[in-house]
């Protein structure tokens, strides 16, 4: 054994403090951004019975839950709406007096340092549960682009720091940056969902936002997830349409889309750890199978890893807990 020639590349991982000095990876609170459920009505707080941990909030329970999110240090927070009432047009998402524009108004007056990000979207508020205008069974691409404008625009003077349309209709985002510009909404910012697939990994959130489609599925305008290259023609789109961040959704079986994305545009990468991902994790803690607190903080760095600058996660109050006690 004596003539062997090999390299030594454990001598970096002799110590805990050598493998603090050489990380490649650094996962923080700062890049977490925490879901929340509003919903119409009074006294809510309503569990959500596949995300262990999540709820349905009415405004009066608010309060404690956005003190919480502050109080951890997570900066960042991205609201959705659950209306009492629901239309053909999704009327709630773009009216003055929505829950979501509602909820803004009461986050920022409470916490105007925390970002309200504002999904932008119609299915929560259709009752046909699509994101977009229907004739017959099929989803109208251009009339929905007005009504996502509106809801942009309404958004923005409810207070939301940054839009984020969710919807994956052909040039969402350059509808909503003009009707947000045209509305003197020139520096509100637009994190677009532009490479969002038609995944079983979103179950648990129609659970949460009741907005499950009545008919047929969504494949007709999110992303086959067989595809790699459409990913990136889709991402270019929102880039030419003047999207500021991009998210890419799901995150777990898509790492390697989050790295395509990463390495194509110069745009801020989100990764949206959804639903389903979150109820695996949490499903197998509470049978024991896994350590939960090293399962999650593995799987968000692996996000960050894959080129991930921030991260939209169920688990972030949790994640924030765990970096502060390490």
């Amino acid at each position: 054994m004596t003539n062997l020639q090999f390299r030594r590349n454990r001598r970096l991982r002799n110590s805990a403090g050598l493998r603090s000095m050489v990380r490649e990876t650094s996962l923080k609170k700062e890049d977490f951004i925490y879901p929340i459920f509003v919903a119409e009505g009074e006294g809510i707080k309503k569990p959500i019975s596949s995300m262990p941990g999540v709820y349905q909030f009415s405004l009066d329970q608010l309060a404690a839950e956005v003190d919480e999110v502050v109080s951890l240090g997570i900066p960042s927070i991205i609201l959705f709406g659950i209306p009492a009432e629901k239309d053909a047009v999704g009327s709630g998402a773009y009216h003055d007096h929505g829950i979501v524009q509602k909820a803004t108004r009461f986050v920022k007056e409470r916490h105007p340092e925390l970002i309200v990000v504002a999904d932008t979207c119609l299915c929560e508020y259709t009752d046909h549960g699509h994101c977009g205008v229907i004739e017959g069974e099929k989803v109208l691409n251009d009339p929905s682009l007005d009504l996502l404008a509106k809801t942009a625009v309404s958004q923005a003077k409810a207070g939301a720091d940054i839009i984020a349309p969710s919807n994956m209709m052909d040039g969402f985002v350059a509808a909503i940056r003009k009707g947000l510009d045209e509305a003197g909404f020139e520096d509100i910012p637009i994190m677009s969902y532009a490479v969002k697939y038609a995944s079983a990994y979103y179950g648990p959130f129609r659970d949460a936002a009741e907005s499950a489609p009545q008919f047929g599925d969504r494949k007709t305008y999110q992303m086959d997830y067989a595809n790699r290259m459409e990913a990136l023609r889709e991402a270019e789109s929102d880039v030419m349409e003047g999207a500021d961040f991009l998210i890419v959704k799901p995150a777990l079986s898509y790492m390697d889309i989050i790295r395509d994305v990463k390495n194509n545009v110069l745009l801020p990468v989100v990764a949206y750890n959804v639903s389903g991902e979150y109820a695996m994790v949490k499903a197998a803690a509470q049978n024991g199978w896994i350590d939960e607190k090293q399962i999650v903080l593995e799987t968000l760095t692996s996000m960050k890893r894959a080129g991930a600058d921030i991260i939209m996660t169920y688990h972030a109050k949790d994640a924030a807990r765990w970096l502060e006690e390490n």
